[in-house]
């Protein structure tokens, strides 16, 4: 038997009669989501009321007891039930429904499939081509995505084409330059589309086309007046095409254009420090401020640029004001630090950098900072009272505090102080490896090889997968002994675990070449050196090419990394010992 409903509402009001006052949980309401709404720039005109077909009894009770099932929250059951009446009956009112529980759910598929569904029932409806563009957008199949954003406009509809480009920025250049061909069609198909044109400009700017991208950028202002946006956009063109001078004549006058538009003022604020022209762009700043004085944002960024220019005094009260007002005050108080070193007021600076926060970005490298001014100042007690006192209670914190006071003590040459802490921590905490690493980097430091080896061995006793303590025993070996198959045999266990370690493959590199592999041992530096050019590894590369006859692509390497760091004691030692000469 099967029944004529001229209203599916007469169903729903049916339903909301049998479960009266009782429920609290409402059904998906039948609105789009907001990411489809980013999509439409005008609302589709409202369809008329449509006329549902025949249904069996048994279609109308699944659709009662999945009404009933959502008002009681079991929305997915309900979704699915729905789902397969819309493929059943292929009715639009059911598949409208359907639609609206597959979007609650965030059932993609059946979104998919809902939408081909329904755009093959009702061809001349634009609402199921714009819900395909966004499921296809927000799956990444962007051709299929723009072939129903088309069928959008070719219906009547307005859709905003821009959603694409802000989900192509990783994609291959080849895969987006597919894309730019297929747009370059629809902006001869649809030439008044100001949309298409914008995300065609997007996508050349993103393949890197800037030449290409700056000409449609001339066509889409011919259909469009200018705004701070396009004014952005071409200027960023520009940027990324080299042509600085012409993005910032761009930028100034977008800014006398639009004067009172801040978004605009700060992107060409930006602009000018990207191009060091700090003092204009200070007066940007300021301008900022003059529109809203409560900006702290760009007071902090004005602070910054004074530092920059070593206008200490202002950068100081700018950045005291935003600590005052707790307004970005930890790296304020960060910063009035390293100004106050800057300016030999140590005592200041230690205060400063203390005053940062616990858990905020800057705490530990602040902490550093003010251990280091103390012990360089003597003041060792007051260093580690204070890194006492913030620890207390706090058994990570204070192990990890221990290892940077020790690493502070040792670079200013307090052996004894450093070598007491950290037996007095260990006494503490035995066997925590980052305190035993710490006095590993101590017996480094006085040349205490047996010392080290002893706590590396108990860290990989008692860590076997700690690539960190095997490769450092293992290039301690092959660089410092002539133990170097039991170094070959450590290190590849670290390799192993970490094999994208640069310092891990150098390590490598080195053992092979100590154990006489010439060409494994050059093809492993060179990886390390590509990964990670260090001069430790640019004396590693060139003295393996020496030892190989390469005479002059050893000293490339070496000048090369001289360049870069022209008094590195260590491409000194090896040009020194191999007696070569630059």
């Amino acid at each position: 038997m099967s029944i004529k409903i001229t209203s599916f509402a007469l169903t729903l009001t049916c339903i909301a009669t049998l479960i009266g006052a009782c429920t609290t949980t409402q059904p998906p309401a039948a609105t789009a989501s907001a990411a489809e709404a980013q999509l439409v720039s005008n609302a589709q005109p409202a369809s008329p009321e449509t006329e549902y077909g025949n249904f069996t009894e048994e279609q109308l009770y699944q659709a009662i007891i999945s009404e009933l099932g959502a008002q009681r929250g079991v929305v997915e059951e309900a979704g699915d039930s729905y789902f397969d009446l819309a493929l059943e009956t292929r009715d639009l009112g059911i598949i409208r429904r359907a639609v609206q529980f597959a979007s609650a759910n965030n059932d993609m598929n059946a979104m998919l499939q809902l939408g081909l569904l329904w755009a093959e029932i009702d061809p001349a409806d634009a609402q199921p081509h714009l819900m395909l563009s966004f499921q296809f957008l927000e799956t990444g199949n962007y051709k299929q995505a723009l072939s129903h954003m088309a069928r959008v406009i070719e219906l009547g509809g307005d859709i905003d084409f821009s959603a694409l480009a802000a989900r192509t920025g990783q994609l291959d250049p080849r895969t987006r330059a597919v894309l730019i061909d297929n747009l370059r069609q629809l902006t001869r198909e649809f030439s008044d589309q100001q949309s298409i044109r914008l995300t065609l400009v997007q996508l050349l700017a993103q393949n890197g086309e800037y030449q290409e991208a700056l000409l449609e950028f001339q066509l889409l202002i011919q259909l469009v007046d200018l705004s701070p946006r396009l004014v952005m956009l071409q200027a960023q063109i520009l940027q990324s095409a080299g042509d600085a001078d012409q993005a910032i004549r761009v930028m100034r006058n977008g800014v006398r254009e639009f004067g009172d538009d801040k978004n605009l003022r700060l992107g060409y604020s930006q602009l000018l420090v990207q191009n060091e022209q700090y003092e204009a762009a200070q007066a940007q700043f300021a301008a900022l401020m003059e529109l809203d004085p409560q900006d702290w944002e760009t007071l902090f960024s004005m602070a910054l640029l004074d530092m920059e220019l070593e206008n200490y005094e202002r950068a100081v009260e700018r950045f005291t004001q935003l600590a005052r007002i707790d307004q970005r005050a930890d790296e304020a108080r960060y910063y009035l630090g390293y100004i106050h070193e800057q300016r030999e007021e140590f005592d200041a600076a230690i205060a400063a950098y203390r005053e940062v926060r616990i858990g905020t970005q800057n705490f530990l490298a602040a902490q550093q900072q003010a251990t280091r001014l103390a012990v360089q100042s003597g003041n060792l007690e007051s260093a580690h009272a204070h890194l006492n006192q913030l620890s207390r209670g706090q058994p990570r914190l204070e192990i990890l505090f221990n290892t940077i006071e020790s690493g502070v003590l040792i670079q200013n040459d307090f052996i004894p102080e450093a070598k007491g802490l950290l037996d007095t921590a260990l006494n503490k905490y035995p066997n925590e490896t980052d305190l035993l690493f710490a006095r590993v980097l101590f017996y480094d430091n006085v040349g205490d090889r047996a010392g080290s080896e002893q706590d590396l061995r108990q860290i990989i006793l008692m860590q076997p997968e700690d690539s960190r303590a095997l490769n450092h025993l293992g290039y301690m070996l092959a660089d410092q002994t002539d133990r170097h198959a039991e170094a070959l045999d450590l290190i590849e266990r670290a390799i192993a675990i970490s094999p994208e370690d640069p310092a891990i493959i150098d390590s490598l590199g080195w053992v092979q070449y100590k154990l006489g592999r010439y060409e494994e041992a050059l093809a492993n530096l060179q990886r390390a050196y590509e990964l990670f050019p260090d001069p430790e590894v640019a004396s590693h590369v060139g003295e393996v090419m020496w030892m190989m006859g390469r005479e002059e692509q050893a000293k490339e390497v070496w000048r090369g990394a001289l360049e870069n760091q022209p008094d590195s004691e260590l491409i000194q030692e090896v040009v020194e010992r191999l007696q070569v000469e630059l």
